[in-house]
């Protein structure tokens, strides 16, 4: 099947709500309209009211009821409309779904999935072009996901539907119908917290996530006959796969990473100390960092000028490359 981003989510819930009657869908508008970016579109039909929820807007409401369907036998995904808006609900995530498991000793688990679109690069307007992954990334009980393609998007998401434990799942909107690619219509699943190399190289390690894997593969095509990058694909930012970042930069000795977040305290930070502390010897050059400028996200017009690019990208590599 050659299916977008939407169209690959959507597959993934259809298939895991047929397979497992525990699975049921909570959010603003998923129901009747689909969702705002019609990633639900007829499961309504399929499935009815009692399992594709529409609900008030109140997303500490939609993840509090989540939390206690979660520990009483079902599997709640819930939509956050945009990722602006998921900042009422972290008190639900960080203090009740991220510590139940250990709070109760074990006796309770939280198999609970939040879905949100994640990001910019739609010209949207204020709270719906944000990068907020690392609030979560940096609180213990929770795994974060972002796909960067249709067919990781489908894998990941329905290991995480299955996982026992609570799951952030951001979609970057980017690149929710920005192409399309070959996704079996069977079932399958990808581990989280494993990265996944794109592109083998030999002279530099390119990691990204999200929408800007799409930005990596294309600067690494434009410099194939230049310098030879390895493009590596986090998947899951909580827990991060180490052991992949590191057996790459140790092979390269060479490092350029990608966010689209604010550089201060961004998981590109995160990755750079681990380079530091784990690889330092091995390495020929800094790591070098392309982030968001430590500003609000920018509205439309600026958008260009905040967001990294495949231009911006070759920049960092060469500068790199040349050390």
């Amino acid at each position: 099947m050659n299916l977008n981003m939407v169209e690959a989510i959507n597959l993934a819930l259809k298939q895991e709500m047929k397979k497992d009657k525990t699975v049921i869908l909570l959010g603003e508008d998923i129901g009747k309209d689909g969702g705002v970016f019609r990633v639900t579109e007829g499961l309504l039909d399929i499935y009815g009211e009692n399992r594709v929820i529409d609900t008030p807007l109140a997303e500490s409401g939609i993840v509090g009821c989540s939390i206690g369907m979660a520990i009483n036998g079902l599997k709640p995904v819930c939509e956050i409309q945009f990722e602006g808006f998921i900042f009422p609900a972290i008190d639900q995530i960080i203090s009740h779904a991220s510590r139940l498991r250990n709070r109760s000793r074990g006796r309770y688990t939280v198999p609970l999935v939040v879905r949100s679109p994640i990001g910019g690069g739609i010209k949207a307007l204020e709270h719906h072009s944000e990068s907020p992954e690392s609030h979560f990334i940096h609180i213990p009980g929770i795994k974060v996901v972002v796909p960067s393609r249709p067919y990781n998007a489908k894998g990941l998401l329905i290991s995480a539907i299955r996982d026992p434990d609570p799951v952030i799942f951001f979609e970057p909107k980017k690149i929710y119908r920005a192409f399309k690619e070959e996704v079996p219509e069977e079932e399958y699943t990808i581990p989280l917290g494993k990265a996944e190399i794109l592109k083998e190289g030999e002279d530099v390690t390119l990691i990204g996530f999200g929408a800007w894997i799409k930005n990596c593969l294309e600067a690494a095509e434009e410099l194939k006959n230049e310098i030879s990058v390895e493009v590596l694909d986090l998947q899951t930012l909580s827990p991060l796969d180490v052991d992949a970042i590191i057996d790459s930069v140790k092979k390269t000795g060479r490092a350029v990473v990608v966010q689209e977040a604010q550089k201060t305290c961004g998981i590109a930070s995160e990755i750079t100390s681990l380079i530091n502390e784990k690889a330092f010897l091995n390495m020929e050059a800094p790591v070098e960092v392309l982030a968001g400028v430590d500003t609000i996200t920018p509205m439309p017009k600026l958008e260009d000028y905040y967001f990294p690019n495949t231009k911006k990208i070759v920049k960092l590599v060469r500068k790199v490359n040349s050390f």
